[in-house]
């Protein structure tokens, strides 16, 4: 029986890893070990920890971090201390491989013990690029050290190998997110309201904005040129979700917290879960700040999204995606054509660049059926000139 170790650190990582790690789960010939970090375990964020349990996993480990900083200093802390925490737990549970998504600093933590630990890894999501944020640097690494790449579209598959990585280990299934949104029954709109406690006035805006990490305290003025902008569509219910324990985030959470304190249209969550945000998506007339969510998950349901500043630069984008500047004037102009009819029509056939679903049972398959006994020693993979 092979042992795939997951691990997880926040809300949204949880939701995408839902169907895999249910597959592992339900395997015959496979043994889940989950390991739960980061957010999950924070009052602050939600101890979303608890949603998991509710959904009938056992938690093998709960490696709890100090999230009670945002400074650079208290993420590296942060870090230093997973680190020795993962270290520690792979002794314990001893598992034969690590199955690990994305780019958050917990997530490179328990990448780099495995690595010490001759863990094998397999990684969801690499090859993707944020030139704004310090995740892409993250993002890489996690690549080099691992050994089963599980891509979201092709041009990610070609820069994986581009990293050097040996192609007949790079799966391009598509987007795990894709998969949510095919198979999830989704709540109706009246549903959604009674769930959240608000009525829904005519337009509906889904809003997530997070720190441009590799900016030098921008936050503050980034979000309240949005406040701002947004202070111009009264008819509009603003569901508003906090960002994650990054850098700088804390500014972002006091304002929004002030901002709905003070305007009867916008509403915060700290967590809203996969089922609730994924719904939220497909009542919304637009999805607006700067996370993956509006590159990958809004596309599929033909809904624009404002995209703005840097973050997420350098990722694929469909013709659904209206980049802005995070500027009062240009959020105004990007959020007026969004809510256009022209632009509207434009996109309703669309289809999404990062696949149709029925991703979790080919990663599957793949953890079921890999070799792992020499996989350890990796050689280069030169491109041919």
């Amino acid at each position: 029986m092979k042992k795939i170790c997951v691990v997880t650190g926040t809300r949204a990582e949880y939701g995408l890893l839902f169907p895999v790690i249910k597959g592992i789960s339900d395997d015959n010939e496979l043994v889940l070990q989950l390991i739960v970090t980061g957010m999950h375990l924070s009052e602050e964020f939600g101890n979303t920890y608890k949603q998991i349990e509710e959904d009938g996993f056992k938690i093998d480990k709960k490696i709890k971090l100090p999230l009670s900083s945002d400074s650079s200093i208290g993420i590296s802390e942060s870090i230093g201390l997973g680190h020795i925490s993962f270290a520690e737990t792979f002794q314990e549970l001893k598992p034969d491989i690590l199955l690990i998504l994305g780019d958050r600093t917990e997530i490179f933590a328990a990448a780099s013990a495995a690595l010490i630990a001759n863990i094998p890894i397999a990684h969801l999501h690499g090859g993707e690029t944020t030139e704004g944020a310090y995740d892409e640097a993250i993002r890489h690494s996690i690549t080099k050290m691992s050994h089963l790449h599980f891509v979201a579209a092709e041009v990610y598959k070609n820069r994986v190998i581009q990293l050097g990585e040996n192609p007949k280990m790079v799966f391009n299934f598509g987007a795990i997110g894709i998969e949510n949104i095919k198979n999830l029954e989704l709540l109706s709109k009246k549903e959604l309201e009674a769930s959240l406690g608000i009525t829904f006035k005519k337009n509906i805006f889904l809003i997530t904005f997070h720190p441009v990490t590799l900016e030098k305290q921008t936050s503050e003025n980034q979000i309240n040129e949005l406040f701002s902008a947004l202070d111009k569509y009264r008819d509009t219910s603003f569901i508003i979700t906090k960002p994650n324990s990054d850098k700088n985030s804390r500014i972002i959470i006091k304002l929004i917290d002030e901002y709905v304190k003070k305007t009867a249209n916008a509403h915060s969550f700290r967590s809203l879960n996969q089922l609730r945000y994924l719904s939220a998506i497909k009542y919304a007339d637009l999805v607006i700040g700067n996370s993956s969510s509006g590159i990958i998950e809004a596309p599929s349901f033909n809904i624009p999204t404002i995209n703005i500043g840097d973050r997420q630069k350098g990722r694929l984008m469909s013709k659904s995606i209206i980049n802005c500047s995070p500027e009062k004037n240009d959020l105004v102009n990007a959020i007026n054509i969004g809510l256009s009819a022209s632009f509207n029509d434009s996109i309703k056939n669309l289809q999404s660049p990062f696949g149709t679903g029925n991703v979790s049972k080919q990663i599957i398959e793949v953890l079921r059926k890999t070799d792992l006994t020499n996989i350890l020693k990796k050689s280069f993979f030169d491109l041919k000139k």
